[in-house]
Parts: C-alpha cells; structure tokens; sequence
C-alpha cells in the first residue's frame, strides 16, 4: 500500500454546477472520498469553453484538487468519475513529493506565493554567470555568398 499525492483536475458540468455549486462540489468529494482519499485542498478552478465538445458539453467548470490516495484505488476513482453525471472529464496526475508543498499552497484559498528559491549569487554583487562555447563555429561564416547576393 503505497499513499501518493495526486493532482486532479475534474471537468464539471458547468450547466449543473451553476445550478448548485454545493452539490457539484460534494459530489466531487464525495467520490474522493469514497475511495478513501484524503483531501488537502480543492477549489472551483475555472468555467470556460471546451476546446472540442465532450459529450454534447460546450463548456466546463475546472475543479481541482490535490488529494493523498493508495495507488491501487486510482482506478477505482477513474471508475467511480465515468460512472457521474457531473464529471464530464478527469485527469490524475502523481504529485512529486518534493512539489507537494508549494502546490498545495498555491491552490489553497489565500492566494498566496510559494518560494523556497535561494539566491546563491556572490556577495560582492557580481552575478555569477557562465561563460558560453559555441563550439569554435563562426555563425555567420556560414552564410557564404548568400549576404553578397542580396546587395
């Protein structure tokens, strides 16, 4: 049994969710849920138009949600979504361990920004910038006569 952290991004049936986001959204949950899966954060993502008709649906409201769940229930989650009226589409995807925080932060409600960036640079100022080879290749000798036709 091993417990990764997945992504998933569920396409919901905007005209549904309009009508009632609370049961759009606990029928998502609920699936998760059913599986077993613990829920770090979810969240109304965004309501657009489809890039090509999914069952008839012209548009979708992108739900997502980042979630800890056993590996071999994925597919039990993957059945349970093809089964829903409301899930139009669906896409897990396995989190890195080392992305987990900095994506949960960002999905969460607060907005914030997540960086754990380390600035190496020298205290002198200087930036420490390589120096580019090109390989000993002149780039424009290789236009040959093409230049002088044009003149």
């Amino acid at each position: 049994m091993s417990e990764n952290v997945y992504e998933g991004m569920f396409i919901l049936d905007s005209v549904k969710y309009a009508q009632n986001p609370d049961a759009a959204q606990k029928e998502v949950l609920g699936l998760l849920e059913r599986t077993h899966a613990t829920i770090l954060v979810s969240r109304p993502w965004q309501d657009a138009k489809l890039a090509y008709p999914i069952d008839k649906h012209k548009k979708g409201l992108y739900y997502l949600a980042y979630f800890k769940l056993d590996a071999n229930n994925l597919t039990e989650l993957n059945r349970l979504c093809k089964l829903n009226e409301t899930v139009i589409r669906q896409l897990f995807l396995k989190v890195d361990p080392l992305l987990v925080e900095p994506l949960v932060a960002m999905a969460s409600s607060d907005g914030g920004t997540y960086s754990r960036f380390v600035d190496n640079s020298p205290e002198d100022g200087t930036e420490g910038r390589g120096e580019f080879r090109g390989g000993g290749r002149d780039r424009d000798r290789d236009r040959g006569d093409r230049d002088r036709d044009r003149e």
